[in-house]
């Protein structure tokens, strides 16, 4: 930290108490934000490289720290972008080999460790008679590579329609699509109970929604789903399939917002957006509208932070003024010890000026 030599020429006894004061008050700030800073937890990046203009899909990956797939929309390469957050560069390009993306729209990771990427859209808002979703094991090595992924062919139990988000559930492995509809009779559908690559897959409709959805995530723990539109998102406690609503939650306001996908720890959502250099954008979650794993991680934390007293904290572990133990005391006896010299400077100067 800093420290500002101040002047004090003709100093008075309130000036000194003033600064007496004031100085336990910004060290103790000045150490507050320096914490508050490293600990930060997701932060917002940029999609930097200059081939992604379309992001429309985004996952983070489980298997390589800090890296987020994403894809373009329609009319692109068939190729999935492995993006390290900490730079906003691409670190690996999956091509896809056999296939052509007409309108890729979403990505998600499921439970074997496998990428499902959905061609879904229809800008003709129900012209197709099916769609396809692409699956490949999500690559252990960061490096370009290119392959053959398994191909399923869909259509919905009740006719073509538009759709912009693939969920797969972590928990069952079933695989979930909602279709995007302005006059508000969109809904979420579900695989039958095998995919297969012989044949149509028909998705059966599962439950309505109101939301214009743009894209969906299941949270790690298979606890949560969300959906998203352009200006807000639902989120719901999934149990056995079965939705029940928790609320709303705040959307960062973007250019064209596409995609979104839960961290892996299950924290936060993290939010995308179409167009070059676009950012994407974290947002906490809070209450009930953590998974379940999360409350149950957090309320462990709390509870044996609270039982074990200041023996059972830590190094790192919060005290009561929020820095970390034994960090709070130091600043403020700094703090204090400071003003004291200050003050004391300041009073032996002002007897001597009279």
């Amino acid at each position: 930290m800093a420290v500002t030599w101040i002047r004090w020429g003709r100093a008075t006894r309130r000036g000194a108490l003033t600064v007496a004061v004031a100085g336990p008050l910004l060290l103790g700030t000045a150490v507050g934000t320096a914490v508050a800073q490293e600990g930060g937890g997701h932060e917002e990046f940029v999609l930097d490289d200059p081939r992604i203009l379309e992001s429309s899909g985004l996952q983070a990956s489980h298997r390589h720290p800090g890296v987020y797939w994403t894809h373009n929309d329609s009319d692109y390469a068939p190729e999935i972008y492995g993006v390290d957050s900490a730079t906003g560069r691409t670190v690996a390009t999956v091509t896809l080999q056999g296939v052509e993306f007409r309108d890729v729209e979403a990505i998600h990771l499921g439970p074997d460790g496998d990428l499902y990427v959905g061609d879904i859209g229809d800008n003709l808002d129900g012209g197709w008679p099916h769609v396809w979703i692409y699956r490949f094991a999500e690559p252990v090595e960061l490096a370009d590579t290119a392959l053959t992924p398994t191909v399923y062919t869909v259509q919905y139990d009740d006719g073509p329609r538009d759709a912009e988000a693939l969920m797969v559930d972590p928990v069952s492995g079933l695989v979930h699509l909602a279709s995007k509809k302005r006059d508000g009779s969109g809904a979420v559908y579900r695989q039958p109970e095998q995919l297969t690559t012989e044949g149509v897959n028909t998705f059966s409709r599962v439950f309505d929604t109101d939301l214009w959805v743009t894209d969906g995530a299941f949270s790690p723990d298979g606890s949560r789903l969300l959906l998203r539109g352009y200006f807000g998102a639902e989120i719901f406690r999934w149990s056995e399939g079965e939705p029940e609503p928790i609320g709303l939650v705040r959307v960062p306001l973007q250019p064209q917002g596409e995609s979104v996908t839960f961290t892996p720890d299950g924290t936060t959502l993290m939010f995308g957006s179409e167009g070059e250099q676009s950012r994407v954008t974290p947002v906490e979650l809070e209450g009930d509208q953590r998974p379940d794993d999360v409350i149950a991680r957090q309320e462990a934390a709390g509870g044996a932070e609270g039982d074990g007293g200041s023996e059972g904290r830590s190094p790192d572990s919060s005290g009561e003024d929020g820095l970390p133990a034994g960090l709070g005391r130091v600043a403020l006896y700094a703090g204090i010890g400071l003003a004291a010299v200050v003050l004391l400077g300041a009073l032996a100067r002002a007897r001597a000026a009279g």
